[in-house]
C-alpha cells in the first residue's frame, strides 16, 4: 500500500481508487517538491539530469522523448542532445528523506541500475573487435560475457546494444573462430546472443554464410543440446534465405538434411520446427534436386504427421513444405504414396490460413496436372470441388484464386464423379484466369 500525496488517490497492488475519507491513523505526508518529477508529479525512483538541467524521473521524460517531443517540458527548450545523467545526489537525498519517514506508506527507493549508454557500446565493439582480430578468444569469451550480462539487465540495455552494431562484430567473431572445434561453447553463445538482435542484417548474414561458418552452424545444428539446435536451425533458416548455390551444395555436404529431419522427429519446440520447416522450404524452392535428400530421410511423413497435429502456424509452413516438394517428380511420387495426403490437404482448405489454403489447392492441383485422373476424382469424392469454389468468394490474391480456377477447370471434367456432393446442372466453363500471378510463398517467410 502506498500513497500519491499529491493527487489524493490510494495505491493498492492491484488497483488505484480515490480517497473517500481519511483514516485517524493515517496522516498526510508532503513530498517535498524538488523530490517531485516535473512531469508526472510523483515521488521520483531514477531522477536523471537533461541537457537543460532540469531533473525528471527517467521513466517519464524518457517517455515524453519517445512520444515525439523534443523540447524540455519546464523550459520549452530545444534539446541538443536526449542523453540524461543520473542525479545521484538527488536520489540520495531522496532515499534519505524515505527512511526518515519511516511511515509504512513510504519505502525507500532502491539504487536503480545505470542503463547501458551508447558511447559504452561502441567502446564494447571496439574491444572485441581488437580482441577478434588478435585471435585472442579468452578476451572474446570475457567481452561476450559481458554483452550477455548487460543484455540480461534490462531490456533497455539490449535495446542499446542492438542499435549500436554489437551484431556485425559478433559475426566478425564467430566467422574468425568458427573452425576450431574446442570453442565450440563460445560460438554457441554468440549464436544466442545474435538471436535478440535480429535481424543482423544482410552483410552479418552473409558473414555466417562463409564456408567455415556453415560448416560450424551446421555442426551445432547436430548438438545434443536442443537449446544450441534451435539456436543453430534459427541462424541456418537465416542463411539459406541467400539465393546461392553454393549454400545448399554446403547443406548437403555437411549433413544438414539429416539433422533437420531429426530436429522435427524430435520434436524439440515448436519454435525449433517452424524454423526447420523455413529452412527446408527454402532449399527445396531454391534447389529442387535437393528434394531427393529430404524424400530418402522421411520427410513426406513427418510433414504429414505435423499437418494432422500441430498448430496451425506450423500446418501452414508444413503445407508449404509439402506444396515445394511436390514440384519434382519424385516428390510428386512420394506424396501420392500416403494415403492421408489427399484427405488432409481438402481438410485445410479454407481452415488454417490464406497461405495454407494456397498450399493445398496447389498440391492438389500438381497431383492432379501430371497424368494421375485418380488424384482428381479423390479429390471431387472427398468434398474439394465446393471448397475450391468457394476459394474464389473468400476474397483471397489473385495467385490463390489462379490456383482454385485451374483446379475447379479440371474437377469439372469429372462432374459425372460427383454424385451428391454438388449440383450436377452447374456447368463451371465460364470461370477465367485471372490476368497476373503474384510470386511463389514468399510471404512464408514473414
Amino acid at each position: 500500500m502506498g500513497f500519491n500525496f499529491m493527487s489524493g488517490m490510494r495505491v493498492n497492488e492491484k488497483n488505484i481508487t480515490p480517497v473517500t475519507s481519511w483514516s485517524e491513523s493515517e496522516s498526510e505526508i508532503i513530498i517535498p517538491p524538488e523530490f517531485q518529477c516535473p512531469i508526472s508529479i510523483d515521488l521520483m525512483t531514477d531522477p536523471v539530469i537533461i541537457s537543460t538541467g532540469i531533473t525528471y524521473d527517467r521513466v517519464s521524460i524518457e517517455k515524453w522523448i519517445n512520444s515525439g517531443n523534443k523540447t524540455c517540458p519546464v523550459t520549452n527548450t530545444v534539446l541538443t542532445t536526449f542523453d540524461q545523467i543520473p542525479n545521484h545526489a538527488i536520489r540520495k537525498m531522496i532515499q534519505g528523506w524515505c527512511v526518515e519517514k519511516g511511515s509504512s506508506l513510504i519505502k525507500r527507493i532502491p539504487t536503480p541500475r545505470v542503463p547501458l549508454m551508447p558511447c559504452e557500446v561502441y567502446e564494447i565493439c571496439r574491444k572485441l573487435s581488437s580482441a577478434t582480430r588478435r585471435g585472442d578468444y579468452k578476451k572474446c569469451v570475457e567481452i561476450i560475457g559481458k554483452i550477455k550480462k548487460l543484455g540480461e539487465d534490462s531490456e533497455r540495455n539490449q535495446k542499446c546494444i542492438n542499435e549500436n552494431g554489437v551484431g556485425l562484430v559478433l559475426c566478425d567473431c564467430f566467422v574468425k573462430f568458427s573452425g576450431d572445434e574446442k570453442l565450440t561453447a563460445m560460438l554457441n553463445e554468440i549464436l544466442s546472443l545474435l538471436t535478440w538482435m535480429v535481424p543482423i542484417g544482410s552483410e552479418g548474414i552473409t558473414k555466417l554464410s562463409s564456408e567455415s561458418s556453415f560448416r560450424c552452424v551446421s555442426g551445432l545444428l547436430r548438438s545434443n543440446e536442443d537449446s544450441v539446435r534451435q539456436n543453430a536451425a534459427f541462424f541456418m533458416k537465416e542463411i539459406l534465405t541467400l539465393d546461392e548455390t553454393r549454400v545448399h551444395a554446403f547443406a548437403v555436404e555437411n549433413g544438414v538434411v539429416g539433422a533437420f529431419a531429426k530436429l522435427i522427429r524430435d520434436s524439440v519446440s515448436s519454435t525449433a520446427t517452424k524454423f526447420s520447416l523455413i529452412a527446408i522450404y527454402q532449399m527445396v524452392l531454391q534447389k529442387p534436386e535437393i528434394a531427393s535428400e529430404f524424400l530418402d530421410v522421411g520427410l513426406v511423413n513427418l510433414t504429414v504427421e505435423m499437418i494432422v497435429n500441430a498448430e496451425n502456424s506450423v500446418c501452414e509452413k508444413a503445407l508449404a513444405v509439402l506444396d515445394a516438394i511436390c514440384e519434382t517428380k519424385k516428390g510428386r511420387e512420394e506424396v501420392r504414396k500416403n494415403a492421408l495426403v489427399m484427405p488432409l490437404l481438402v481438410k485445410k482448405i479454407l481452415k488454417v490460413s490464406e497461405l495454407a489454403t494456397r498450399s493445398s489447392v496447389s498440391v492438389i492441383l500438381k497431383l492432379s496436372k501430371t497424368e494421375n485422373v485418380f488424384a482428381v476424382e479423390e479429390a471431387v469424392c472427398l468434398g474439394a470441388f465446393q471448397k475450391v469454389f468457394l476459394v474464389l468468394q473468400v476474397g483471397y490474391g489473385e495467385e490463390t484464386k489462379a490456383k482454385a480456377t485451374e483446379l475447379l477447370k479440371m474437377m469439372n471434367a469429372h462432374m459425372k464423379l460427383m454424385g451428391d456432393c454438388v449440383d450436377s446442372s452447374m456447368n463451371f466453363k465460364y470461370l477465367k484466369k485471372p490476368k497476373s500471378k503474384s510470386g511463389r510463398l514468399r510471404n512464408f517467410l514473414l
